[in-house]
């Protein structure tokens, strides 16, 4: 994944470890009686009538009233790409709706936030729902294959990440179908992106190319330097590093539309419509209609159902507090491409 969430990303998915056996997660919660603690991963709640101040699982202090305050653990994605932002401006909606406070984490985003949730580390993260899929099914990338996590739970989609076939004018491609026999940039090795080109090609019925694996910082060298024909790019857009490469060279965004992206959204569960709006990347003056996937919030089956509702209700009711990407995030499409079973806190607010 390429915007700026995801090249950490990419290196979290060829070196995250540790996810076996973390299927079947038990509760890690703990009794407290008479005004105790409780610990339920990374959630702490105190009470008690006189407040007071408490060490937190991760050595910070907290200080509670007499109400006393639950913690949550929120994980995002790196501090230069759009989901940590924008979990900031989560933490900030619940905090002032709710009980609840929200401790952001960065890290390197999708896999190793599936991986958090499932030990409880995590009790809310942002995920791409083609890595959610993976993840529950246990298939698709290589840390989750045969391998499902069982915990995993879904909340809300967000925003698209855009997928972007991304070729130089001089190749002469113009269509998917042009494609074939072509060397193509299909990702990082194991990665979602590469998981991703692989199916969306298949199902374009493109069967012959050579594969070369690498992000696309890499990619786009390897376009301007003629080693490969065309690269899959995902991320919302714009992409920087395409908006990059098209200020030095003529950029051509292949379209994948009309039967072409059909057959796409018949191939998997995850996949939406999307368009890149013309103008968006330099001499690409028309609108260009692709497929993307979607960012979205998850949590962990062991999280109560009235913390996740609450939390729910305070994103979605409130999301006119949102600066980042808040022409997407809406409850009207909260459900689009939602690749997982809910949390029956989440369906309780969303069918209530």
């Amino acid at each position: 994944m390429v915007d700026s969430d995801t090249d950490s990303e990419s290196v979290s998915r060829r070196t995250f470890v540790g996810l076996a056996g973390v299927a079947g997660v038990g509760a890690l919660a703990g009794c407290g009686g008479g005004g105790g603690t409780t610990t339920s991963g990374t959630t702490e709640t105190t009470t008690g009538g006189g407040g007071g101040t408490t060490e937190t699982t991760d050595g910070t202090t907290e200080t509670t009233g007499g109400g006393g305050t639950t913690r949550l653990s929120w994980h995002a994605g790196g501090t230069g790409g759009t989901y940590y932002p924008l979990s900031n401006e989560f933490k900030q909606i619940i905090e002032d709706n709710t009980s609840y406070r929200i401790q952001v984490q960065s890290t390197g985003a999708s896999v190793e936030n599936v991986g958090s949730l499932a030990n409880g580390s995590a009790d809310f993260a942002l995920i791409q729902n083609d890595v959610a899929y993976f993840a529950k099914n246990g298939t698709g990338i290589d840390v989750f294959q045969d391998n499902p996590i069982e915990n995993l739970r879904g909340v809300a989609t967000l925003y698209p990440e855009t997928i972007t076939i991304v070729t130089l004018a001089d190749t002469g491609i113009t269509q998917p179908a042009d494609l074939q026999g072509k060397t193509i940039n299909t990702g990082d090795l194991g990665s979602g992106t590469q998981v991703d080109a692989k199916q969306i090609l298949e199902a374009l019925g493109i069967t012959n190319y050579t594969e070369q694996n690498a992000g696309f910082s890499t990619a786009a060298d390897q376009l301007k330097n003629g080693d490969i024909d065309a690269a899959f790019v995902v991320g919302g857009w714009p992409v920087g590093a395409i908006s990059d490469l098209a200020t030095t060279n003529d950029v051509v965004i292949v379209p994948v539309s009309g039967d072409n992206r059909q057959q796409v959204l018949d191939s998997a569960p995850f996949y939406a419509e999307d368009t890149i709006p013309g103008g968006t990347y330099n001499g690409v003056s028309q609108d260009v209609e692709t497929v993307s996937v979607q960012a979205m919030i998850a949590t962990r089956s062991e999280l109560a159902a009235d913390t996740v509702e609450q939390v729910t209700a305070a994103v979605f009711d409130h999301l006119d507090r949102l600066t980042i990407k808040k022409n997407f995030i809406t409850k009207a499409s909260a459900q689009d491409g939602m690749s997982i079973e809910l949390h029956e806190g989440a369906r309780a607010y969303f069918e209530g």
